[in-house]
């Protein structure tokens, strides 16, 4: 089942719009081969897993609730993974799943996203914004550990002192994400 899908991400997903239409709609048609593709992505070693968790961030952008079954193996996944172009895709995901559960109040997500897994998502969501990441994967981080420090009272503490640290060496797009979300601290 992943050799098939590796084939079918090489041979069909590129940036164009319809193709990507065109794989999400065959994933969100074919749940079951959601672990295949999270399975692709834990190839971190290979350009495709690359490719394959921005083929998962964009499924999870059409259709979030498609994760929900397999969240814990989409978190392990996520933490694993270190290349820009697939920890980008891994943190717009967890940004998705935060947004949903805080903002929208997705039942759904609400009733997935326990303690543990909101937990598993700010270590994540930490390690990406303390460490050498492109600023993308940074500024979905900074939205989500606003959110979670709804829940998580020492999360604001952290998270502003973080952001005042880096924000002299940050890039335009850093300070701009940062000033936004120390505002509101």
């Amino acid at each position: 089942m992943v050799s098939e899908l590796i084939t079918k991400l090489e041979k069909t997903l590129d940036h164009s719009k319809a193709k990507r239409n065109a794989f999400a709609s065959y994933i969100i048609a074919h749940p079951d081969q959601l672990p295949a593709l999270i399975a692709i992505c834990k190839q971190v070693n290979t350009p495709i897993s690359c490719k394959a968790a921005w083929a998962l961030e964009y499924v999870c952008g059409k259709q979030l609730h498609i994760i929900l079954p397999q969240i814990d193996d989409f978190l392990s996944c996520a933490k694993v993974v270190y290349q820009d172009p697939a920890v980008r895709p891994m943190a717009k995901i967890c940004e998705h799943l935060i947004l949903a559960y805080y903002k929208k109040k997705d039942q759904k997500v609400i009733s997935s996203l326990t303690n543990t897994r909101k937990e598993h998502i700010t270590e994540l969501c930490f390690d990406w914004l303390i460490s050498n990441q492109k600023v993308a994967a940074q500024a979905y981080s900074m939205t989500s550990l606003f959110l979670l420090g709804k829940d998580f009272d020492w999360i604001h503490p952290e998270l502003k002192m973080i952001l005042l640290q880096h924000y002299d060496n940050g890039s335009a797009a850093y300070k701009a994400r940062a000033r936004m979300v120390l505002a509101k601290i």
